[in-house]
């Protein structure tokens, strides 16, 4: 049978690691979306893209790099767009998502890295 002195001592132990858990701050929500879009060949296409992403109500912004066929969204505060939402709005729209990343990159950041530190 367990002492006294030990149960009291993990109960200790289990409270503060509730405690700890609860005082953790939560990891913020990321401010963009990076994709990597398969399909993007003329200034038509980045203008279709960035039409029906600002369609979507969690968008603030968009950015389209041809060069790069890199499409970013920056989001509004607190809000996403799922991958699969993503990857079928621009299925439907003729282009093929190889990879979505969501990062804290604002989209000035980004549209820098795109054009070479300009």
């Amino acid at each position: 049978m367990k002492s006294f002195k030990h149960l009291y001592l993990s109960g200790l132990a289990l409270l503060w690691a509730g405690f700890a858990a609860a005082a953790a701050p939560e990891a913020a929500p990321a401010t963009t979306i990076e994709m990597d879009v398969d399909g993007l060949v003329c200034a038509f296409c980045a203008q279709g893209i960035e039409k029906k992403l600002r369609k979507q109500a969690a968008t603030a912004d968009v950015f389209v790099s041809l060069e790069h066929k890199l499409v970013a969204v920056a989001l509004k505060p607190g809000q996403d767009i799922a991958d699969d939402a993503l990857r079928t709005l621009l299925t439907e729209a003729g282009y093929t998502l190889r990879a979505a990343r969501r990062t804290d990159q604002t989209l000035e950041a980004i549209r820098k890295r795109a054009e070479g530190g300009k």
